[in-house]
């Protein structure tokens, strides 16, 4: 059964927070996690997932003004004459709370790859993936392109990300998610440059 050993040092509500990551690991098999949640030294937001005893480190900017919009890796990759490229896909992000969750669930699928058994080099952009996911379907979080226009769903919700570390469920348990459609624009929206293929 999956439990969290949970401290925070900063002053978002320790209960609201560790019911929020309780409701997030629900229905996979991650044993024993440990979690914290500090504030950074500096940086907007950092985390960390340590493999080998499951330690969780989440850091949040003490200076962050909400909403912030977060950058992420969420569009696909795509080739051109000069290199490699993504489009640019934001996530609005409303509160401190939202925040740590998508830092808690980005470090959890890393979790979830390796204890699926999965290759846990480059996935990056899939944690980033399941992270947004789920702040969408609970938080109704708004992800955004080019000039703050809400971008398809089809842009950065493609991969079976659950199917992918099924391994990693809990047996016992069937947790079904009611899934949220997302405005879709035909607007353009931006691109980042990138040197190498993810």
């Amino acid at each position: 059964m999956s439990s969290i050993d949970f401290t925070n040092s900063t002053n978002l509500c320790d209960k609201r927070l560790k019911t929020m990551f309780e409701k997030g690991i629900d229905g996979w098999s991650v044993g024993k996690i440990t979690v914290r949640v500090r504030y950074s030294r500096g940086a907007d937001f950092s985390g960390t997932c340590f493999y080998a005893d499951r330690r969780v480190y989440i850091n949040l900017g003490r200076h962050l003004v909400y909403p912030y919009t977060m950058t992420t890796n969420l569009a696909k990759v795509k080739a051109t004459a000069r290199g490699w490229r993504r489009p640019i896909v934001t996530i609005e992000i409303r509160s401190g709370y939202e925040l740590a969750m998508f830092i808690f669930m980005h470090e959890l699928y890393h979790l979830l790859v390796k204890r699926a058994r999965r290759n846990t080099r480059q996935k990056e952009s899939m944690c980033d993936r399941f992270a947004a996911q789920y702040l969408v379907r609970h938080f109704g979080s708004p992800i955004l392109g080019g000039k703050r226009r809400p971008v398809p769903h089809t842009i950065w919700c493609f991969q079976d990300l659950e199917g992918f570390v099924a391994a990693a469920k809990d047996k016992r348990r069937s947790t079904k998610v009611a899934r949220r459609p997302l405005p879709s624009s035909p607007a353009p929206f931006g691109e980042q440059l990138l040197l190498l293929p993810e």
